[in-house]
């Protein structure tokens, strides 16, 4: 016998699989397996036993041809039988092989073929329907996909994080109306506060309060790390599986046409199987020319198996027509309704979870037949395709790894003094930062999706907010909180119009610092969010591609004191609102691509300090004007392309600080001498070959900056600023240093290095404040001072 084992590899698939058959499949695979049992049971007779039994026609030969052999068994047999005469053959002592041979010869002469060959064709259909059915489990462009679709169903539905979300939300669901309209914000924000006292505070609450078990939140346990970094894994795993199934239809394609091919092949079938079942009989008759042989030429048959054949005909009918029903209802199935669409819209109103995509093509199609096995499959499932799961999880994994402990060990000073704590690139905001009610300054740098949680409020001395690539959103209840609180506002973004709303609503704000750029359609017109509610703004820093100065600048004009503007070599035109700037006191107009000072500039009449860095200025001869700027005490026109500074610098006598640094100056003009206000002047990298002596008038200069130029000498004016206290020298052509230098008691830092010196003048012992530390000199050099000077030098 053939066992049926050995047709398992047919219909042999993994067993999680299971899991996208519907039960019209798992009918049809038991059908198809009692179909085999007929076939094989029908084949293994066939090989076993007599197929056909003939004996020789005892009727005339002349009346052969009119004589049938079902006429040879009436009712009357007994009767009959007396009746016929006896008629010999041929006697050749080869009785038992003419027998066989006559068997033989009548069974593939005189057998009709459905009846040889039924339970062969039992076993071939029966293959092919095996094959049709599991087609798609095999073939390589479908089995792929389904064994990755089981694969992440199987984790996702086992997986903890599933549990917990599913069991938040019914709990949420119990608290009743006014929980569940809760914002995803909130319900984020609160997912994983008091985590450290989730076990005690539970034991506790059912010990006090034992009525109120049934309406509390089911408890749920936490997540430890691994669970937490498996289940943010699974997201993953389900984005891309997402976006790379939902290309196709592949899936949905070759399940219809293997559920067509399986109808087809029934209505086949069973046309032709009641065509001929009919041609199974008992009795066969049989002609073959064998006369000269056995001495007969006609015989009568007995198919043996007949009787046996014909029943299991009819079964096997039966079976056919049960499993084209199912085909056929299958068919109904699949296009009675559309299998390429699948929605989510029950799991999202059980759930709470609104976020939660619909899905179209093969993943919709499968998703349609695991709702037919069990629909709490879609239903966990559905936790990993929601935005608000995954950000729910990612809070539970940022609050394990960043502890209060943790965040306190960041804590430090900024440049303002104040407490700060910075976090940098972190998949979110962890609510750990807000049991800090220390902190002072918040910096969240590359941090995506940032929603406050009401727990900010707990930041009860925060006064400064960095946003620098941070996207955040703010709940209308924390507005107020801000508005009280904050005083300066940081926020860095790739475009302007990025920048939250609700930051040009804080009325308490002191700072504002933004950093975008403008799209190119509108970087000349400069459109920036009216800063009418800031009444208490003093400080606006714009960093951009703008081509004006915005006009919502204006909105601030009667109380800002500082604006910055640096436009990273973008041409800035229209300067012309800046005359309505009134109270401005210091004014930065850094990389704005000018080749002029504005004269816009010389109409604020407030303004103390001027800062025209990394220009295009070529000449100043417009700095007479800043004398109508009489409170100006600082000029800096740094990293530009001045070549010579005009003589009426002298009308500046109120300035203190001039930075030239970084220009093309070959010669300073002698009227500088006249600014007897200069404290500081710096003429670094330059050209500048030598001093004019009137450099001697500045007796209040302290710091004079004239390293990297050409000096070859210094004139012995110089050393009457008596109150000189930084003396940049270094790179410069200097071959000696006068002893002069010992007048300048007060200078405590001098630069002496890159220069042609070949000793240093003992004087320098006179410098009362100079130390080693301030002295910046070749070693050979210092080591040629006496060894009392050195000593001096070295003294604490």
């Amino acid at each position: 016998m053939i066992p049926v084992a050995e047709f398992k590899q047919f219909t042999e698939q993994q067993p999680a699989f299971k899991v996208l058959k519907p039960w019209w499949d798992v009918l049809a695979e038991y059908l198809t397996v009692a179909m085999l049992m007929i076939g094989v049971f029908g084949c293994t007779l066939q090989v076993t036993q007599d197929k056909i039994i003939c004996l020789p026609n005892h009727e005339l030969q002349e009346n052969l041809s009119e004589a049938p052999c079902q006429q040879l068994l009436p009712r009357g047999i007994p009767e009959q039988i007396g009746a016929l005469q006896e008629v010999k053959g041929l006697k050749n002592n080869l009785d038992l092989q003419q027998y066989s041979f006559i068997n033989q010869l009548c069974y593939e002469t005189a057998l009709h073929w459905y009846a040889k060959y039924f339970p062969y064709l039992v076993v071939i259909h029966t293959l092919i329907f095996m094959v049709c059915t599991s087609f798609w489990f095999k073939f390589p462009g479908t089995s792929s996909k389904i064994e990755h679709f089981i694969s992440i169903l199987g984790k996702c539905f086992d997986s903890p994080w599933t549990t917990r979300a599913l069991s938040e939300v019914s709990g949420e669901n119990q608290k009743g109306p006014a929980a569940t309209g809760r914002a995803a914000a909130a319900i984020v924000a609160t997912a994983g506060a008091g985590l450290g006292k989730a076990g005690e505070g539970e034991k506790e609450k059912v010990l006090a309060e034992p009525e109120k078990v049934v309406t509390e939140p089911p408890v749920v346990t936490l997540l430890d790390k691994k669970e937490g970094e498996q289940a943010k894994a699974l997201f993953e795993k389900v984005k891309k599986f997402r976006v790379h199934v939902e290309e196709g239809d592949i899936l949905y394609t070759m399940y219809i046409r293997q559920t067509v091919l399986k109808v087809c092949k029934f209505l086949a079938i069973l046309v032709y199987n009641l065509v001929y079942v009919e041609k199974i009989s008992f009795l066969v008759a049989c002609r073959v020319e064998t006369s000269e042989v056995t001495g007969y030429a006609s015989f009568c048959c007995n198919h043996t198996k007949a009787h046996l054949f014909s029943k299991l005909a009819f079964c096997y009918i039966s079976f056919v027509c049960i499993y084209g029903l199912t085909c056929i209802y299958t068919l109904y199935w699949l296009f009675h309704r559309p299998l390429k669409e699948y929605s989510f819209r029950s799991v999202r109103e059980e759930t709470g979870m609104g976020d939660i995509p619909d899905v179209k093509n093969d993943f919709a199609f499968m998703l349609h037949l695991i709702d037919q096995y069990d629909s709490l499959y879609s239903k966990r499932f559905a936790v990993f395709l929601s935005e608000v799961s995954e950000s729910r999880l990612k809070q539970l994994n940022l609050n394990h790894e960043w502890t209060p402990e943790k965040l306190r060990q960041k804590l430090q000073r900024n440049a303002t003094g104040r407490l700060e704590l910075a976090l940098c690139m972190l998949p979110g905001l962890p609510d750990t930062v807000f049991e800090l009610s220390e902190v002072e300054s918040l910096r969240l740098e590359a941090i995506c999706d940032i929603t406050f949680p009401p727990g900010l409020s707990q930041l009860v001395h925060l006064q400064e907010l960095s946003l620098l690539h941070s996207p955040a959103r703010l709940p209308f209840s924390l507005q107020v909180f801000l508005r009280d609180h904050l005083k300066v506002m940081r926020v860095k973004c790739e475009e302007l119009r990025e920048v939250p709303l609700w930051v040009f609503g804080l009325r308490g704000l002191e700072e504002l610092h933004l950093e975008g750029l403008f799209p190119q359609e509108l970087a000349r017109a400069a459109t920036l969010e009216s800063l009418r509610e800031l009444k208490q703004l003093k400080v606006l820093s714009l960093r951009s591609n703008a081509g004006k100065v915005p006009a919502s600048v204006t909105d601030v004009a009667g109380h800002l004191q500082r604006l910055s503007l640096h436009n990273d070599g973008a041409r800035l035109v229209a300067l012309n609102s800046l005359k309505k700037l009134v109270a401005l006191r210091e004014l930065e107009l850094v990389a704005c691509g000018l080749e002029r000072i504005p004269h816009a500039v010389f109409s604020l009449g407030a303004l103390q300090e001027l800062d025209l860095k990394d220009n295009h200025l070529r000449s100043i001869e417009e700095i007479l004007s800043f004398q109508h700027c009489r409170k100006l005490v600082t000029l800096r026109l740094w990293h530009n392309q001045i070549a010579y500074v005009p003589e009426h610098v002298r009308k500046l006598r109120s300035l203190e600080q001039l930075y030239l640094s970084y220009n093309k100056l070959e010669t300073l003009p002698s009227q500088l001498g006249l600014c007897s206000g200069l404290r500081l002047l710096d003429v670094s990298h330059n050209g500048l070959h030598s001093l004019p002596p009137e450099v001697g008038l500045l007796q209040n200069l302290q710091h004079l900056a004239l390293s990297y130029n050409a000096l070859e000498a210094l004139p012995e004016e110089l050393f009457f600023c008596r109150k000189l206290r930084t003396l940049l020298l270094g790179d410069n052509q200097l071959s000696q240093l006068s002893p002069h230098v010992g007048a300048l008691r007060a200078l405590s830092r001098l630069e002496l290095k890159g220069n042609h010196l070949e000793a240093l003048p003992e004087e320098l012992g006179n410098c009362g404040g100079l130390k080693k530390a301030g002295l910046l000199v070749e070693d050979t050099l210092y080591q040629g001072l006496p060894a009392e000077v050195r000593d001096k030098m070295e003294e604490e």
